[in-house]
């Protein structure tokens, strides 16, 4: 099962409901790691030493460090920009979905945006 990260500005509510669905989800709060007021290249650092595709509703400035990081050939596991704007029960259904049905690996070096097409 897919590991992941919700960064400080994501909705709790998507949390909680991917949790509520399906606690054996392994999602971790970034604010709950000790990075309360990290910086994005920090939250990204702290994403690839833990192995976690990192989900964020920052579309500002954490895409644009993130393929920094591409770029420098550095581990990315994965960024997930979640419109805000979106449906929340859309969100959790795509949420899920990634966590129980990709691989290892899969979304390395990838920005991707919620909701899936």
């Amino acid at each position: 099962m897919l590991l992941l990260a919700a960064d400080e500005n994501l909705n709790n509510d998507i949390i909680r409901g991917v949790l509520r669905v399906n606690p054996k989800i392994d999602i971790t709060r970034l604010q709950d790691s000790g990075l309360r007021g990290a910086d994005d290249p920090a939250v990204l650092e702290w994403a690839a030493a833990e192995g976690r595709v990192l989900l964020t509703h920052d579309v500002a400035t954490m895409t644009r460090y993130a393929y920094e990081r591409v770029e420098a050939g550095r581990r990315m596991p994965g960024l997930f920009e979640v419109g805000t704007d979106v449906p929340l029960a859309r969100v959790i259904q795509d949420v899920l979905l990634l966590a129980e049905c990709s691989i290892d690996g899969e979304w390395e070096g990838q920005v991707r945006y919620l909701p899936l097409r």
